[in-house]
């Protein structure tokens, strides 16, 4: 091995010890501030020195897995960074006091939030439409306005428990005035 596979081992292996410990612009080498040319330069450095591409000729199958891992994470990194609205969410989780756990973008648990938050306004669009309305009529005080826009969304998503609450909730309210 020459010295720069030697060198390159030797670099792979510190950074891969750290590497559940770096955020996305740490991997990057990057400030988090950088705008988009400074992360898409930074990306290609990386990935060119990582590049498991490098190192298919030589027969040391720890530094192939070590490559591999470092070189996903810079990939990672890239695909987060580069889209302003997924970057500004992922710094904002790692500024925050739970920093350890937010380290890597999750895709999955931001599909199980948007869910949530689909849930929570209606899966389809007259649901949602019509629950919006609700909320607005319910927040001017037109409370019955409000329970006749939560009925029709339910029309439309009968098994949503929050348009379900919303009816109640806005029947109890309209008792508590009469």
């Amino acid at each position: 091995m020459s010295n720069d596979w030697v060198a390159l081992a030797i670099e792979a292996e510190a950074v891969e010890g750290i590497l559940d410990e770096l955020d996305y612009f740490q991997i990057l080498k990057i400030g988090r501030d950088a705008p988009l040319a400074d992360v898409k330069a930074a990306y290609y450095r990386e990935s060119r020195s990582f590049h498991p591409d490098r190192i298919h000729h030589l027969a040391d199958p720890g530094l192939h897995g070590r490559v591999l891992r470092i070189y996903k994470r810079i990939t990672e990194a890239y695909s987060v960074l580069r889209d302003e609205v997924r970057r500004a969410k992922y710094l904002v989780d790692v500024s925050g006091p739970q920093r350890a756990g937010k380290l890597r973008y999750d895709e999955q648990s931001e599909q199980e939030r948007k869910k949530a938050r689909e849930e929570e306004l209606g899966t389809t669009p007259n649901g949602r439409k019509l629950f919006t309305a609700g909320l607005a009529e319910q927040q001017a005080g037109r409370l019955e306005a409000a329970e006749r826009s939560f009925k029709m969304a339910l029309l439309y998503e009968p098994s949503n428990a929050r348009f379900k609450e919303k009816v109640e909730e806005v029947a109890r309210e309209r008792a508590a005035k009469r």
